[in-house]
């Protein structure tokens, strides 16, 4: 499970989701899980009402303009659309600096550890780090599978080796709305409609 975030505009009824669970830590950053690593996690109560009323605080709003300029620089010097990247990060941590998934990804793009040092990200949690990184190997998903954008973010998704593997979007659930959602955020930030 990559993040419960991408999760939530997946699911036709929200009242399945799994409990919330919200952390701040020293430096007041915040972050959700599904799955808290440790004591430190707090139950948000009733999670689908929990989940909306966190982040009506504009924090989405807010964290997508003081983010822009890194997501602008990143895509210009990758050559990847602005718009697939905005509904990418969108996707995966609804602008969150400090998303932190189940799995261990974190940041902006939910970067793995491994992936975090492939493309030299040494502080996941750095927006402007994050963000680099996550472009970076998007472009590289990119150029490995011959600019098809789906087969690129299913491979963002479910790892690049599963869809070698199948040589096509892997028949995992997860992965499959993934590439849906993502490529209709995608529509929406072309038309800047988000």
């Amino acid at each position: 499970m990559r993040l419960l975030l991408s999760l939530i505009l997946l699911l036709p009824n929200a009242s399945v989701l799994a409990d919330i669970y919200r952390h701040v830590d020293s430096r007041g950053q915040v972050s959700y899980t599904d799955k808290p690593p440790h004591d430190g996690f707090i139950k948000i109560k009733n999670s689908w009402k929990g989940w909306q009323v966190a982040h009506r605080s504009g924090d989405y709003k807010r964290n997508k303009k003081r983010y822009q300029q890194y997501i602008v620089t990143a895509c210009e010097r990758y050559k990847v659309s602005e718009p697939l990247v905005q509904a990418i990060i969108h996707a995966e941590s609804y602008y969150n600096p400090v998303a932190l998934s189940s799995a261990g990804a974190v940041g902006l793009m939910q970067l793995m550890p491994a992936t975090a040092v492939r493309f030299g990200v040494y502080d996941r949690q750095d927006p402007e780090q994050n963000i680099n990184g996550g472009v970076r190997y998007f472009s590289e998903l990119l150029e490995m599978f011959d600019d098809d954008v789906s087969l690129s973010l299913a491979a963002y998704n479910a790892g690049e080796n599963a869809v070698k593997r199948y040589g096509r979007i892997p028949p995992y659930p997860e992965t499959q709305n993934y590439v849906r959602k993502v490529l209709a955020l995608n529509i929406r930030y072309q038309r800047k409609e988000l």
